[in-house]
């Protein structure tokens, strides 16, 4: 299925120079990234290295002490969240937040109006989502009813029932079992040709990341340290030394 709102396949997100501080802290220091729609870009780093702070200047959740993010050229920095998931950047979150009293299909539909459709327009596109994940059986299912994986699973087709030009996922593989991330990775390695969205990957599980993305950006204390294809950050001693640790090449080998 694809549903991309008319928009050319040219569509590129562009952030430029991010930083954020708290006081004395700095969470992101200089970083920059730029993302074609088609492509999926994975977010990597150890914990706290700011991924997550990164990923709310993107889509809205949190200002930033300097530096522009542009969508198709167009300024978006310093947008409310909703106007910048109208704009054509959603997400999930590590923390599922589904509406947890309504079903399945209903929190679907309510991403959608979210991202500017009628009613009408909501149910239809919300069914297609579910339909194109083989997740249709669950429609009627209320939200507090699903087990953790498919909570996981209904969070990121809410993000795709607004019609993203990008998809914003952080770590969605977080507590799913092996064959969980194996439906996982065929369905984000499909979101660009079936959705018409980029896709920046937040994750840990390096099996994925290194599954399904074209491009690796690497993050550590809120700083780059490398770029690159998977094949070229595998080999990358920063990488190495400061996100898989002093046993990178066993970590590796098991991930």
């Amino acid at each position: 299925m694809s549903d991309t709102r008319g928009h050319g396949t040219t569509s590129i997100l562009e952030a430029t120079d991010i930083v954020v501080a708290f006081g004395g802290l700095t969470a992101i220091d200089g970083v920059s990234i730029a993302l074609s729609r088609g492509e999926i870009l994975g977010l990597i780093g150890p914990n706290g290295a700011g991924k997550t702070t990164f990923v709310n200047v993107l889509t809205g959740f949190q200002r930033p002490s300097r530096g522009q993010v542009r969508l198709d050229g167009t300024l978006i920095t310093g947008l409310p969240a909703h106007r910048v998931a109208r704009a054509g950047l959603s997400r999930t979150f590590q923390a599922v937040r589904l509406f947890r009293d309504l079903t399945v299909l209903e929190n679907l539909e309510a991403a959608a109006v979210g991202s500017g459709c009628t009613r009408a327009q909501a149910k239809v596109r919300a069914n297609a989502v579910l339909a194109w994940m083989l997740f249709a059986h669950k429609g009627d299912h209320r939200a507090d009813s699903l087990p953790y994986g498919e909570e996981r699973r209904v969070g990121i087709a809410r993000a795709l029932a607004m019609a993203p030009k990008f998809v914003l996922l952080d770590e969605p593989a977080a507590g799913l079992a092996d064959a969980e991330c194996d439906d996982l990775m065929g369905l984000i390695r499909r979101m660009p040709a079936e959705h018409g969205c980029g896709v920046l990957l937040i994750e840990h599980n390096m099996r994925v990341v290194m599954g399904v993305c074209d491009r690796i950006h690497v993050i550590d204390v809120g700083r780059t340290i490398a770029e690159g294809t998977p094949e070229e950050i595998q080999r990358h001693p920063e990488v190495l030394r400061a996100y898989l640790g002093h046993n990178g090449e066993e970590n590796h080998a098991r991930a």
